[in-house]
């Protein structure tokens, strides 16, 4: 099990929010912290606390009059850690050669490959095409809808007829290096793991890396536990970092 931070950056500013509050209309979302440092001063953070694999998240859509901004702060901190952080939002075929090119380890995909609300190989091929399948992550995120997960796309705001079940996750395991499932229905709200989902991910072959509602070092071992010692992590809103109560360092004592 390993620790992987995150940099998420919405309207141009490194943030943490609540995922499911997020809208693309408006260019809205409910925060949780907003940061006075931009994306390099986390990119060097992480790396002179040697914590490869961490995600960096543009938050705004391609279309959105902040995407540049934000993107700027994405790159900026790939540069301050090149191939130690992984990069999403908006990736598709075209661009994710641009991003390993910047020093992303690797991109970060979910829309452009479920597009349309299903998944689309042709997509999916092409893109590992562009850049080779050892450098793509597919972000499986998704919503516990109707007793069943069901992956969501387009910043969260879109949900998919494709099921997060473990059929799904070996269908796709050779397309990609690792998978990355943000629990949406508690992104952002610090009340703890969703157990169900991290027994799901405890069975898949491929890494995962777990994220949403880690509060505390408990939530950690419980995740251990659940998981098999086999699901890697990050958080967000509760670290110290990002104004909340959980110590980045404690976070690192208790995995090492």
């Amino acid at each position: 099990m390993e620790f992987r931070p995150c940099i998420d950056i919405h309207n141009g500013a490194v943030k943490q929010i609540v995922g499911s509050t997020l809208n693309d209309e408006s260019g809205s979302a409910t925060e949780n912290y907003v940061s006075d440092r931009g994306g390099a001063y986390y990119g060097r953070l992480y790396r002179d606390l040697n914590l490869p694999g961490g995600h960096v998240i543009i938050l705004n859509g391609r279309d959105s009059e902040y995407y540049e901004a934000s993107k700027q702060q994405a790159v900026d901190a790939l540069e301050a850690f090149p191939e130690g952080l992984m990069i999403g939002g908006g990736i598709s075929d075209s661009n994710a050669a641009e991003f390993i090119d910047a020093g992303a380890s690797h991109v970060i995909v979910t829309s452009f490959v479920f597009a349309g609300g299903r998944i689309n190989m042709d997509n999916l091929k092409r893109l590992c095409g562009a850049v080779g399948a050892g450098r793509v992550v597919l972000d499986m995120s998704c919503r516990y809808i109707d007793g069943r997960y069901r992956v969501v796309t387009d910043r969260w705001q879109k949900i998919s007829d494709e099921e997060a079940d473990a059929e799904l996750f070996d269908r796709l395991s050779g397309y990609c290096d690792e998978f990355l499932v943000h629990a949406v229905d508690s992104e952002g709200l610090a009340k703890g793991i969703d157990d169900r989902l991290v027994h799901i991910l405890a069975q898949v072959s491929k890494p995962c890396c777990y994220a949403g509602g880690i509060s505390s070092i408990s939530d950690i071992i419980k995740l251990r536990d659940i998981g098999n010692n086999r699901v890697n992590f990050t958080v967000g809103s509760t670290l110290d970092i990002f104004g909340g109560s959980l110590g980045i360092e404690e976070i690192i004592e208790c995995t090492r």
